[in-house]
């Protein structure tokens, strides 16, 4: 290779060199995926093409549509990937294989250095040109921007940079159009120059990449060896499984199997096909911020985005391919998202997907519980969002309760105890600890089913005002609770009612002088049987989970929380019993109750200090 300049030396990204350090001394089984995601890429730059060639035609002057070739040289040991696609200039090379641009990079790679097989990391993320180097110890890539006169050759083997060049006479003449990159093949990677190994690869991967993919043997005609075809055109008579997971695979870039499928084609006032699928397992930036799905828009065969939101963020892990036959060659990414045809399209594929996840909920629960268990929190966000379709997603959700898991809103509504008329909940950071809340006891000991909820988004979408089946669903954490016309499950517990209990107003009132400002109100509880007291919010006010995760967020001033107290315990009649040592039993009750809700003690020392006196003094007994 010869250059009309000397080549300019540049350093990688940090993160792109520590990427590359796990790439070179790669350990990883599965080294397929370097020429499936070149493919891939190669594929994307053949898109490219075609979408800007629809208002500048002049960017392909010879008139041939797009292609791929592979091409493997034995007596030079290199494997050429080449296409005729957009191509990029100096900077794009820079940009596109110098840096990840890509959020998340850091806990990718973190998810990298621990996963045995990182294969399926890798096609996720969309940093597939670096898989090359499990293969090959040094990589040239040499391309021409579409419409362009220059060309310029970057290569690297791999270490801490790369160096980048104007392209000499002769690798101008060959790349006129696209890019071409030559991998410098590993002694152990010689299997990849077998045309047999090439086909395998292309058909178990590749298969259904749009634009031919031709073998250039050493010896022989090139020959295609890819079908080339819009699968999600044909009838779904003619495919199988096998062809939806390869599909799948191709589409998704990922080596999990689709735990739903979804292929069907829509007549009427709008026609277009659509094949989608469900992951199985949870991809790396599912909450990345930007939120951004990952279904294909194409018109007429033809790639226009593959993130045109046609789907609400809360289906962003939904992966496959929406071609419209009505929506105009020519549209901008910023004309789609005001564009009506598209509108009406999202609204009904959006209301096909979640009809099939309640079919697949009630038909095949085991497939379903793989998508609520890495998509749960996601389809969640939905029911704060889509007001729509807000009763849909709530028949949809399965919930962690005090009765067992997968439970939904149904099961829960068919087991509701006699008198009662709420579907109540409890949001908190682990079910375990939720478990333990004191929060649970008088509904404990009625029997009453409590969703527990421990995702993040739980403490957001319960905010707005639910209900499911004509029963509203109402916090444990939050406003008044009466359970007085629910009966109890123990009979004897009945009995305990009459116990003589602490001088209500008296109890409250030295607790309300010795707290201050530090509690909105003090009250008896009706939510306790066996503890002392409990922290609740208002019912004006947000719920307690809430409140602490916008606090931690500086979204909202915070709130003074209610105290409630449990007037039968033996540490609540204490307080009128020794007046002396009222004040701090009433902070032992307050600093108590926030350690059970996971909060501190807003004086850690002062509390272990207060505990041990009231110890040592004996006025806590048994």
């Amino acid at each position: 290779m010869t250059t009309t300049t000397a080549p300019e030396s540049q350093p990688f990204q940090a993160e792109v060199a520590e990427l590359l350090n796990l790439m070179v001394h790669s350990v990883y089984s599965e080294t397929d995926i370097f020429l499936r995601e070149l493919i891939s890429n190669a594929s994307d730059a053949c898109d490219k093409l075609r979408y800007e060639a629809i208002s500048s035609p002049e960017l392909i002057t010879d008139g041939a549509p797009p292609k791929i070739r592979i091409a493997p040289n034995k007596p030079a040991n290199t494997l050429s990937v080449v296409d005729s696609g957009i191509g990029m200039d100096r900077q794009e090379l820079i940009d596109n294989l110098g840096t990840i641009a890509r959020s998340g990079t850091r806990s990718f790679l973190s998810r990298l250095t621990e996963a045995k097989d990182g294969t399926n990391l890798i096609g996720q993320f969309g940093v597939g040109f670096y898989a090359a180097f499990m293969v090959a110890e040094r990589i040239v890539v040499t391309s021409r921007r579409a419409g362009s006169d220059q060309v310029f050759v970057w290569s690297s083997s791999g270490g801490s940079g790369f160096e980048i060049a104007p392209a000499g006479e002769e690798d101008a003449a060959r790349v006129t159009r696209g890019t071409e990159i030559v991998l410098h093949l590993k002694e152990n990677a010689a299997k990849y120059l077998e045309t047999h190994e090439i086909e395998r690869i292309v058909r178990a991967w590749s298969d259904n990449i749009q634009f031919p993919i031709e073998l250039v043997p050493e010896e022989g005609e090139p020959r295609q060896i890819n079908s080339a075809s819009a699968l999600w055109q044909r009838p779904k008579s003619e495919l199988s499984v096998e062809d939806y997971k390869q599909a799948y695979q191709q589409i998704a870039g990922a080596f999990d199997e689709p735990a739903m499928t979804l292929h069907y084609r829509a007549e009427g006032r709008q026609s277009y096909a659509v094949l989608l699928f469900a992951p199985s397992t949870k991809p790396f930036d599912l909450f990345d911020q930007a939120r951004k799905g990952k279904v294909k828009l194409y018109v007429r065969r033809v790639f226009i985005a593959d993130d045109a939101d046609v789907l609400p963020a809360y289906l962003r892990f939904i992966r496959g391919v929406i071609d419209s036959e009505d929506l105009p060659l020519n549209i901008s990414r910023e004309m789609l998202q005001n564009n009506p045809q598209l509108t009406q399209i999202r609204k009904a594929v959006t209301g096909r997907v979640i009809s099939e996840l309640e079919n697949l909920g009630e038909k095949e629960p085991d497939a379903f519980a793989k998508i609520w268990d890495a998509f749960g929190p996601v389809i969640k966000e939905g029911i704060w969002e889509d007001f729509e379709r807000r009763e849909k997603l709530l028949g949809l959700s399965r919930f962690t309760t005090t009765r067992g898991e997968k439970r939904s809103l149904k099961q829960y509504v068919e087991d509701l105890k006699p008198n009662q008329t709420d579907i109540y909940y409890l949001t908190g950071e682990s079910v375990e600890r939720l478990k333990a809340n004191p929060k649970l006891e008088s509904a404990t000991a009625r029997g009453i089913e409590v969703l527990l909820l421990t995702d993040p988004v739980d403490a957001f979408w319960t905010s707005a005002p639910l209900d499911f089946g004509g029963k509203p669903l109402k916090s444990l954490s939050q406003g008044d609770i009466d359970f007085a016309l629910i009966p109890l499950l123990d009979d004897k517990a009945e009995d305990k009612k009459d116990e003589a209990s602490a001088d209500e107003a008296t109890t409250i009132a030295l607790i309300k002088d010795a707290l201050g400002e530090r509690v909105s109100d003090v009250r008896a509880s009706q939510r306790l049987t066996a503890s002392a007291s409990c922290l609740v919010a208002g019912g004006d006010a947000h719920d307690r989970m809430l409140e602490r995760l916008l606090a931690m967020q500086n979204k909202a001033p915070t709130t003074k929380p209610i105290l409630e107290i449990n007037m039968r315990h033996p540490l609540v009649a204490a307080i009128t019993g020794d007046k002396d040592a009222a004040k701090d039993l009433s902070f032992l009750l307050l600093e108590q109750a926030q350690i059970l809700d996971g909060e501190l003690p807003e004086d850690p020392a002062a509390f272990a200090s207060r505990l041990n006196q009231l110890v040592l003094r004996g006025v806590v007994k048994g």
